[in-house]
């Protein structure tokens, strides 16, 4: 079994977006059987957006997303979930360090942030940053 594991806070958008286009990126693939998307949400309003998306299954808060951070295979969201303290204080260092600690490969968006800035790199739009991201994800799966 891959699993996928998407991380997000605030509204949840961004996370909703990856886990769609996810879904949208693995449906064909013949180990669509083998592939579970699992939602991990900073708060109860992100969890339920990107189930909404179409995740397998999701859970809320500091202590879901230290235990399963573990879980994936792949480990997907926004750059400050590998940051502490930010995402407007919702990734606890606690959240980060299991993330960055976690197995999993971690696939990034690289958002910029109020608590730090990327030096000499200018993002592409955040909807070209979520397709090399699932283009990345299910290429690996697909390999």
């Amino acid at each position: 079994m891959t699993r996928i594991i998407v991380i997000d806070g605030m509204g949840g958008g961004i996370g909703a977006e990856l886990v769609g286009r996810l879904r949208q990126g693995l449906t064909g693939s013949a180990k669509i059987d083998s592939i579970e998307i699992i939602a991990l949400g900073t708060n109860a309003s992100a969890t339920e957006r990107m189930l909404k998306a179409g995740a397998a299954r999701g859970a809320t808060g500091e202590n879901a997303i230290r235990v399963s951070a573990s879980l994936g295979d792949f480990i997907a969201g926004p750059i400050g979930i590998v940051i502490g303290n930010s995402m407007l204080g919702e990734i606890t260092p606690d959240m980060a360090k299991a993330v960055l600690e976690a197995p999993g490969e971690r696939v990034l968006l690289p958002l910029q942030n109020e608590h730090f800035h990327i030096a000499g790199f200018n993002p592409p739009p955040l909807t070209k940053q979520i397709d090399e991201a699932v283009q990345y994800i299910v290429g690996k799966i697909n390999d």
